[in-house]
């Protein structure tokens, strides 16, 4: 019997099948009660363990460390594998690999050793950056202020994607001066709460609500030696984006074959006495695989900008830095559209090969257009567009991304000029 989980292309390594038969099996138990999960709004714990005790987590380490020693594009390879299963937990995984890059990129120190430890040993980390509310743009309403020998910090954050299931948080704050400072805090510390609101109509069990800080003692050597992220990091975090979106595309895919092979209600002005048998319908499960395979391609090309990225800062050479530094993101913002666009459209058509009853809610659908929706509204693809078309005519080249917040008034007045 033909293999139809086949002709997705080649891995990203010689040695990525083997790396892969880790995790399929976990892939597969997670996306066997993926819908259901959707349905209930059942907070994926034991999913996020299962990847934990499989290794998942300690992809990017090196061996010496507890690690497996993927490369980038082996990563976002498997990322797109699991996304595929349920991107909720790609999603609840991206702030730990993000703060794993960062370690991966830092100059050697204690610091630096000591948290390649922890998470040699399985212990992962939650995302605590974005704020609602007035906060001007770049800066933070949280504060984190010396208290003796140790800090004390106060705030509350919005997005902690994945927090709810890690055993740390990694944030920003101002400090006592104003100046940004960044820390690492146990999740079950005295003082914080972290709460399940996130109430999007996607992606909905990445655990992506508030955060709230009272008074929480953080301990001196839990203080960011730089509140600096690694060079390649906002490409990183939107090719994170990038590969769920394949993923999802990926889903929708074998969902729609799936229900395509096992429909046998046809219309009367059909082509054939079997919807598996008509033309129309096939054309229109090729055009929804063929999107997920695009998008799928695309991701692994642009992480392998970034792993030439991560390169160029280890060998230390300043210019390459600069440069690979400055492709990889704009190989990760030529992506977006195209990427976004293949699996909004994929998600959405995919219907016209099925009958009424495919809107059931039972089927599940429709969470892959919610999702890839949700996924999509995060960091708006009109911007990519804009930098990687002012790159083009004007050689600009894109400046760092500073998050969201209001801007401050000298920036108003700037723009409004």
């Amino acid at each position: 019997m033909t293999d139809i989980n086949g002709a997705w292309g080649a891995p990203p390594s010689e040695r990525f099948e083997r790396l892969a038969e880790t995790f399929r099996s976990v892939f597969a138990r997670i996306g066997e009660r993926a819908v259901d999960r959707d349905l209930a709004h059942e907070l994926p714990f034991d999913a996020y363990e299962w990847l934990k005790t499989s290794g998942f987590s300690r992809l990017r380490l090196p061996v010496a460390n507890g690690g497996l020693g993927a490369t980038l594009p082996e990563l976002f390879g498997l990322i797109i594998e699991l996304a595929a299963a349920d991107p909720n937990l790609t999603n609840a995984y991206r702030s730990h690999f993000g703060f794993t890059e960062d370690l991966l990129n830092a100059p050697e120190s204690a610091w630096r050793d000591a948290w390649l430890k922890r998470l040699g040993q399985g212990e992962t980390i939650g995302s605590g950056f974005s704020e609602v509310g007035d906060t001007p743009l770049g800066s933070y309403s949280t504060r984190l202020v010396r208290n003796g020998a140790n800090w004390r910090l106060d705030g509350e954050k919005f997005y902690t994607t994945g927090s709810l299931y890690a055993d740390w948080i990694t944030l920003g704050a101002i400090d006592g001066d104003g100046q940004p400072i960044g820390a690492l805090v146990p999740t079950s510390a005295p003082g914080v709460e972290i709460i399940d609101d996130w109430d999007g109509f996607g992606q909905s069990l990445t655990a992506s609500g508030t955060a709230r800080f009272r008074d929480v003692e953080v301990a001196d050597d839990l203080i960011k030696p730089s509140a600096v992220r690694f060079s390649y990091s906002g490409g990183f975090f939107q090719l994170v984006h990038l590969a769920s979106l394949a993923g999802i595309g990926r889903a929708a895919a074998n969902d729609l074959a799936r229900h395509v092979a096992a429909r046998k209600r046809v219309y009367s002005r059909g082509n054939a006495s079997r919807s598996a048998q008509d033309s129309q319908v096939q054309q229109v499960v090729g055009k929804v695989r063929g999107a997920a395979y695009s998008a799928g391609a695309i991701v692994l090309q642009a992480a392998r900008a970034l792993q030439r990225a991560y390169e160029a800062n280890q060998g230390g050479d300043q210019e390459q830095i600069a440069l690979a530094g400055r492709n990889a993101e704009l190989e990760v913002s030529q992506s977006v559209t195209v990427v976004t666009s293949l699996i909004l459209d994929a998600s959405t058509v995919l219907f016209d090969a099925l009958g009424a009853s495919a809107v059931k809610r039972g089927h599940g659908l429709d969470r892959h257009w919610r999702n890839a929706r949700t996924i999509a509204s995060h960091n708006p693809r009109i911007y990519h567009d804009r930098i990687v078309g002012d790159f083009a005519i004007n050689g600009t080249i894109p400046g760092p991304q500073a998050g969201v917040g209001v801007a401050r008034e000298e920036e108003a007045e700037r723009t409004d000029a």
